[in-house]
């Protein structure tokens, strides 16, 4: 369907967290630049960014034990944590200076709970003292509290210490700099900031088809979904494309042709909470407490106990526990997981599926866990829970990532970053930490799609977040764990605000934008290390 409208700068193919963060930073880059959002729902952030759809964890590193692991050797590997840590620091950095900016109303989609791990057993605790002893020596984590004593976790979290047996060894870790975030709300308000600027954003418009234009570019081919729409087929040109688009990432990278998907195929793992919002249970329990995963399954299914601010609202939710959908989204199509079987990637499908027998087992035991069973683990958290406070409601979907590697294929739970080889698209897929680390992720597409600005970009960058200024500073090293490293260890990249790096590919070919911001014109000041906490908060958290 041919188009005869001048090509916008950026369009983001779905309406999440990603989408909003990337589209706030060039939209403060390149304010001259044209940006379109295209959401296939009738709302924004209403798949994976939903507040209900995920945990609400701001990660930190301060309490998921998968980003600890322990070496062969008995030592406790930080460097993932660190990194993690730091990548949330750019986080809160970014929504400090949107607020100071007028650009968020306020810091209510962000409330202060602590953040802890709690553990059971002489194995766990012993491995729990190692993990502290570790992370402690960083400055990072110098805060982290540790203790065995019953008396002083019950202290910290009531309702996991009561009724527990007294001989039962216990051991936890609290930092109190803890965030709850409520991404859907933040992503809503972004939004609603970048429309204010500009951008436009269309609600109910499917992705169909991704071709590339003869004259540099991408062509989408929409379906607008409403039930009156006219016309209800229409095509939209764009100079760069970002598909933020979670599950439906996978088969829209596909569609465009570009060889660096090639092999990559996705792994659906579904979710569901119990939840309850009885004020009597919220109001004795203030913190995320995540304990260690099951044998076999993946991490973003480690249990845990947390407060949950939504909208103003205090509640409680336990979870996750893991289900098995052939769809990649919540909103999506039983035949999704078909649809992106490709020759590529029929191997690694394969060789996951036999190397990962544990989680097979271990999914198809959650698929036929009744009731009693759920309340069996959350009472293993909470052992005086009663089935009539809690209710079960469905998260959101999440694709793993699974591609070539040794054995044929390999399964990963980070998220990974495809960028085109012209650097005129690109696409996240996979999934925790995700939300998080939304700044971090944005700021290497940046690097990787637009090296020939980059450099120009970075003083407005570093006077957004001052975190960058540290970083180009120099990294200092890991304590027990070597150098701290410049990649991401989800994203799988370099730094991810080092312009250029080893990264030689031409940048998209845009008209030149307004040359970028002297950071002297504004103060950047000096944030502590360690994510900051909201300077005020409009909703109690009991």
């Amino acid at each position: 369907m041919p188009s005869t409208v001048e090509p916008v700068d950026v369009v983001l193919v779905g309406g999440g967290i990603m989408s909003a963060t990337l589209a706030t930073l060039l939209s403060e880059l390149e304010p001259s630049w044209r940006i379109e959002i295209v959401e296939r729902l009738d709302g924004i952030a209403l798949e994976s960014t939903d507040a209900w759809n995920n945990a609400g964890t701001g990660h930190a590193a301060l309490c998921e034990l998968n980003y600890t692991p322990e070496r062969a050797d008995g030592s406790i590997d930080i460097a993932k944590a660190v990194t993690i840590n730091e990548q949330f620091a750019l986080s809160c950095q970014l929504w400090d200076h949107l607020r100071d900016e007028g650009r968020l109303p306020d810091d209510s989609f962000r409330s202060a709970v602590p953040h802890l791990t709690f553990v059971r057993g002489a194995a766990d605790v012993d491995y729990l003292r190692r993990r502290h002893a570790a992370l402690t020596a960083h400055p990072r984590f110098a805060h982290l509290e540790y203790s065995e004593d019953p008396e002083t976790i019950a202290s910290w979290a009531p309702l996991v210490m009561a009724d527990r047996d007294p001989d039962e060894p216990v051991a936890a870790t609290r930092a109190l700099d803890g965030l709850d975030v409520d991404f859907g709300t933040l992503a809503r308000r972004m939004v609603d900031d970048l429309v204010a600027r500009g951008a436009t954003v269309r609600l109910q418009h499917e992705v169909r088809r991704i071709s590339r234009r003869r004259g540099g570019g991408w062509r989408l081919h929409l379906v607008d979904r409403t039930w009156n729409a006219s016309p209800k087929r229409s095509t939209l040109d764009a100079r760069f494309v970002f598909i933020g688009a979670g599950g439906g990432a996978l088969r829209l990278l596909q569609d465009a042709g570009i060889p660096e998907i090639k092999g990559y195929g996705g792994f659906p793992i579904s979710g569901q909470f119990l939840r309850t919002t009885d004020p009597a249970l919220v109001e004795r329990h203030r913190g995320k407490v995540y304990g260690k995963a099951a044998v076999g399954s993946p991490p973003m299914s480690v249990p845990h106990l947390d407060t949950r601010v939504v909208e103003g609202s205090p509640a409680l939710l336990f979870g996750p526990y893991a289900g098995w959908s052939m769809k990649f989204l919540k909103a999506g199509s039983w035949t999704d997981l078909v649809r992106t079987v490709r020759p590529g990637n029929l191997v690694p499908l394969v060789a996951v599926g036999l190397h990962n027998l544990d989680l097979l087992k271990y999914l198809i035991s959650e698929v036929l866990a009744n009731r009693d069973a759920r309340m069996r683990t959350l009472r293993g958290f909470m052992p005086t829970a009663r089935e009539r406070d809690w209710e079960l409601i469905t998260a959101g979907q999440r694709v793993q990532v699974i591609k070539r590697g040794k054995g044929g294929g390999v399964l990963e739970f980070g998220t990974e970053l495809i960028t085109a080889a012209d650097g005129s698209i690109a696409g996240l897929l996979g999934a925790s930490p995700g939300a998080s680390t939304a700044a971090s992720a944005m700021l290497d597409l940046l690097r990787r799609c637009f090296p020939e600005r980059f450099a120009g970009w970075r003083p407005r960058l570093e006077a957004m977040m001052p975190q960058l200024a540290e970083t180009s500073a120099g990294r200092g090293a890991v304590p027990g764990g070597g150098e701290a490293p410049d990649a991401d260890p989800d994203l799988e990249t370099e730094d991810p605000a080092r312009p250029g790096g080893t990264d030689t590919t031409p940048g998209v070919g845009h008209e030149p934008g307004p040359e970028p911001r002297d950071a002297s014109q504004r103060s950047a000041g000096r944030r502590p290390a360690r994510p900051t906490l909201p300077r005020r908060r409009d909703t109690p958290v009991a």
